[in-house]
């Protein structure tokens, strides 16, 4: 298949700088480290990883050519599944990888040996993480673009996380950047299940409001299929049932993600704001 288009370095782009009409044959030129500090990133990667650790052991080296051939600016993971810092019972660091055991140690060795080689050495990473092997997000973008502010709540507070690290919120210049793993509806009404991502997402409109003074991009795992088209059968997820329970309100009726309350209020969220981007990822669901 043709290439109908060139790629556009960018300045802080590994590659070898280019040649600058302005100067004398056989003088190159670089972007300096202050120009670039003052630019945002462009290029955009968002990937529900489902345990990165199982995801460096088994497919890292399609992962990896992926990332080098896109050479995005930001990578945004979901569900890392690796536990944060802090033995039982203490307090947990949730920007710190666990490793005051044996087996812990031996994981984030590994994870990390992965994320210090090419492409990901030119990134910088922040966690926010779980107290156990659950849920999880990590963001990584190039050591030339400087967040202004990076927080782990939907609060825009660096000390406070959110249960289960679902939230990473990226300050730049000229946007915010969130990457979530928004939490499961779940099949039944439960605390765990509807209650939950009901509040998660009166919490998420509250957010982008607060958000108005700038464009916002939301990446992640949004755990919602918004519109028909967004899903193979929308009949067949629509009647959905596990094991023939059905919740007492019909707009609860269905597969989890895939609801008429959920998309209602998915839809209400876009319509408060101007969203720039909105990436969202489902496990293929086929009946």
């Amino acid at each position: 298949m043709k290439r109908f288009f060139k790629p556009i370095e960018k300045e802080c782009s590994a590659k070898k700088p280019a040649l600058s009409p302005s100067k004398k044959d056989g003088e190159t030129t670089e972007t300096s480290s202050e120009e670039n500090s003052k630019k945002d990133p462009l290029k955009f990667v968002t990937w529900n990883a489902n345990s990165l650790l199982l995801r460096v052991k088994n497919n890292w080296p399609e992962f990896s050519n992926f990332i080098t051939t896109f050479d995005p600016d930001v990578i945004a993971l979901q569900e890392v599944r690796m536990p944060a810092a802090g033995s039982k019972d203490a307090p947990k660091n949730h920007q710190e990888l666990k490793d005051d055991t044996k087996a812990s140690r031996e994981e984030k060795l590994i994870l990390m040996r992965a994320l210090s080689s090419p492409p990901f050495k030119n990134y910088q990473i922040w966690w926010s993480l779980a107290d156990s092997k659950y849920a999880g997000t990590a963001l990584l973008v190039k050591k030339c673009f400087q967040p202004k502010k990076v927080s782990f709540s939907l609060e825009k507070t660096a000390l406070k996380y959110e249960p289960d690290g679902r939230v990473i919120l990226a300050e730049f210049e000229t946007f915010y950047l969130l990457n979530t793993y928004a939490p499961n509806n779940g099949w039944k009404e439960e605390e765990n299940s509807f209650q939950r991502r009901r509040k998660w997402d009166k919490r998420i409109q509250e957010f982008v409001l607060q958000c108005s003074g700038k464009p916002l991009i939301w990446c992640g795992d949004l755990n919602v299929s918004h519109e028909e088209i967004d899903v193979s059968h929308p009949e067949f997820f629509a009647a959905a049932k596990l094991n023939g329970y059905v919740p007492p309100n019909k707009e609860d009726w269905g597969q989890p993600g895939f609801t008429i309350a959920e998309r209602k209020r998915f839809g209400a969220i876009l319509k408060e704001y101007l969203i720039f981007l909105c990436f969202y990822e489902l496990a293929v669901m086929k009946p």
